[in-house]
This record gives structure tokens, C-alpha cells and sequence, in this order.
């Protein structure tokens, strides 16, 4: 069966730390999915998608490429956790957010430059005008 995952992807190494049946439990549980749900979209019975969960046994090919689609994910990142994982909706929310929030602190500190350059270029005037 399929022991921890460590694979080559191009030039680069992935170890997600995961086997194939835990990526695919991740997966379904981030596409709201129970496991009677997806085994019905990917035609496989209840058991079936239990194994491969469990990584008593693993998908043929057609299948993954099959798990991918209905699970919302790359194939690679199904068999190899290579690419992105997915993410659930609260955790793409705050990242959102987070961002946002970088991006206004990121103004924030431009418009506060510029203060005190404005500042910076008055004192130089007053000091200049003091000294005459």
C-alpha cells in the first residue's frame, strides 16, 4: 500500500506527510462530501471508497482521475501531494482576509512616507529660513 508520501515532482521533492487515502479523506471532507456521497459520484461502492481511505487498497487510474474531479482537486496532488492541497472555505476567507488587511497596512505606510518626507522638506525650509 501506499506508505507516507514522498515524491518527485519536475526538479522538486514533496512530503506532505500524508499517504494517498488520507489525501483523499481530506479532500472529501473539504468538499462537504460523506463517504456514501462521493463513492455514488465516482461510481465505486461504500466499501470501496472506505479501502482506499484507509489504504487497504488504491484507486486504477481512470478512478483517480475520476476522484480529482468530483473532489475538486489535481490528480498529482491526489497521488503525489505535489501542487496545491485544498482548503476549506473558512480557511480561504481568512486568508482573504489577511491579505486585505496587509494590502491597507501597506497604504497606511506609503501615506506615513510621505508625511514625513512632506515634513522632513518644511523643517529643512525653516531651518534654511532660521539660519538666513
Amino acid at each position: 500500500m501506499n506508505e507516507m508520501a514522498t515524491s518527485t515532482y519536475g526538479d522538486e521533492t514533496y512530503d506532505d506527510g500524508d499517504t494517498l487515502g488520507g489525501r483523499i479523506t481530506r479532500a472529501r471532507d473539504l468538499a462537504g462530501l460523506s463517504v456514501d456521497e462521493a463513492a455514488s459520484h465516482i461510481g465505486v461502492t461504500t466499501d470501496t471508497m472506505s479501502e482506499w481511505e484507509t489504504d487497504r487498497s488504491e484507486p486504477r487510474a481512470n478512478k483517480v482521475m475520476t476522484l480529482a474531479g468530483v473532489l475538486g482537486v489535481s490528480p498529482a496532488w491526489l497521488i503525489s501531494g505535489a501542487g496545491d492541497a485544498p482548503q476549506s472555505q473558512n480557511m480561504t476567507i481568512a486568508i482573504d482576509e489577511m491579505a486585505g488587511e496587509i494590502n491597507r497596512l501597506r497604504e497606511l505606510a506609503m501615506q506615513l512616507t510621505s508625511g514625513i518626507e512632506s515634513l522632513e522638506t518644511k523643517l529643512r525650509t525653516l531651518t534654511r529660513a532660521a539660519g538666513e
